[in-house]
């Protein structure tokens, strides 16, 4: 059960990531990010979009180390880190709700609550 949550929350964190990419190479899709401010993103907010990419290949990975799809890490470390990947997801859904940004509001909040359950649930695992 646990492998599986692991595999939906790394699907909904490669769709991210690919919006993420897409915001970082130009792609005019701000309103639905970032607070709505720029259509398109400047160079520190691209920088921030790929930052966010990297940020998700580390969810991923600690979250497939601690439903035991993969044995890296020692367990009491992934157990923390996993933690404190549900509080992380729990406040990005508080920023998406108070967003400028209704497009983010009504997308990214609730795609976000839906990761933070999943983790929280790989989390009690």
């Amino acid at each position: 059960m646990a492998t599986v949550l692991a595999f939906a929350l790394t699907g909904m964190l490669g769709l991210l990531a690919i919006f993420q990419i897409a915001l970082a190479a130009g792609a005019p899709l701000g309103k639905f990010a970032w607070g709505r401010e720029h259509t398109t993103l400047p160079l520190n907010l691209r920088f921030g979009a790929i930052s966010a990419v990297l940020r998700y290949a580390f969810i991923v990975f600690i979250a497939l180390d601690r439903s035991g799809t993969i044995a890296v890490l020692p367990e009491e470390f992934s157990f923390w880190v996993m933690w404190l990947i549900v509080a992380h997801l729990g406040f990005s859904v508080i920023l998406s709700l108070l967003s400028k940004s209704k497009y983010e509001k009504m997308t990214l909040a609730p795609y976000t609550f839906a990761m933070g359950v999943l983790s929280l649930l790989i989390a009690l695992q």
